[in-house]
């Protein structure tokens, strides 16, 4: 296995990449994202502490490249256990094959959440939930691009929408911050 020593905004893999193994972090935060035909981006996923690579495991198993971006959140620290090491301990450990078809059962799950959301719920609705589930930060440090990411969605939306919050009284808003106000979820029975 390599230990992987990662600075906050490096690239992990990008989309076409090969890979070379499953990466498993150990510390800090990677985010895997896709970016559409319209340039449009949406978090598809977060790794933090010993979490396994989704994207990974379906590429090795495939021998496809990969589809999507990871790039480093938060600095990180890794291990990537190579394809031949994956492939061998998949073969022969049933406790590894089991716990890596777990992680990738949950994070299934999680995917086909994210799809319900961008599908089937009003991006209103969604900027809503998502806001008032940081309520505990109250201030989000964050530019209206980076929370169209987040959701899968373009600035201009999120924009649109944030101003009409705010007119609502449920946020404040100045340049790269969104402070998110009682009213947000008071209005809307969140408690």
């Amino acid at each position: 296995m390599k230990r992987l020593d990662l600075p906050a905004a490096a690239p992990v893999f990008q989309p076409g990449d090969a890979c070379q193994g499953l990466p498993v972090v150990l510390a800090g935060c990677v985010r895997v994202e896709m970016t559409g035909a319209s340039g449009h981006r949406i978090v598809l996923y977060r790794m933090e502490e010993s979490d396994l690579c989704t994207l990974s495991i379906g590429c090795l198993m495939t021998g496809r490249g990969y589809r999507a971006e990871a790039v480093v959140e938060e600095r990180a620290t890794a291990v990537l256990i190579p394809r031949a090491v994956f492939r061998s301990a998949m073969a022969r450990s049933d406790g590894f094959r089991q716990a890596v078809m777990a992680a990738y059962g949950r994070r299934l799950d999680d995917l086909m959440m994210l799809v319900e959301e961008v599908a089937f719920h009003r991006m209103d609705e969604r900027l809503r939930e998502w806001l008032a589930e940081r309520r505990q930060k109250r201030v989000l440090n964050l530019t209206h691009q980076a929370v169209a990411v987040e959701l899968g969605t373009a600035r201009e939306v999120v924009s649109r929408l944030l101003k009409e919050m705010e007119k609502q009284g449920w946020v404040r808003l100045s340049r790269g911050t969104i402070e998110v106000l009682p009213a947000l979820w008071a209005d809307h029975g969140d408690g």
